[in-house]
């Protein structure tokens, strides 16, 4: 449950909505919510945007090491 926590507490730190990132990364507000609920998870182009938009890697957001 790694990467819906980090998702949250990264888009909470940037003080945006989930929609505003789901605009920013080019999907719909739905498919984005279904990423932090953890219903979803995100295919590889959308966990690489993510990783972008948020600026950290992929090790972080997937929960293999701390450092951003």
């Amino acid at each position: 449950m790694i990467l819906q926590e980090r998702l949250r507490s990264l888009r909470t730190e940037k003080n945006e909505t989930q929609a505003q990132v789901a605009e920013a990364i080019g999907i719909t507000w739905r498919q984005y919510q279904r990423f932090e609920v953890g219903t979803n998870l995100p295919g590889y182009q959308n966990f690489c945007a993510l990783a972008d938009h948020f600026g950290v890697s992929l090790d972080y957001l997937a929960g293999r090491t701390d450092e951003r």
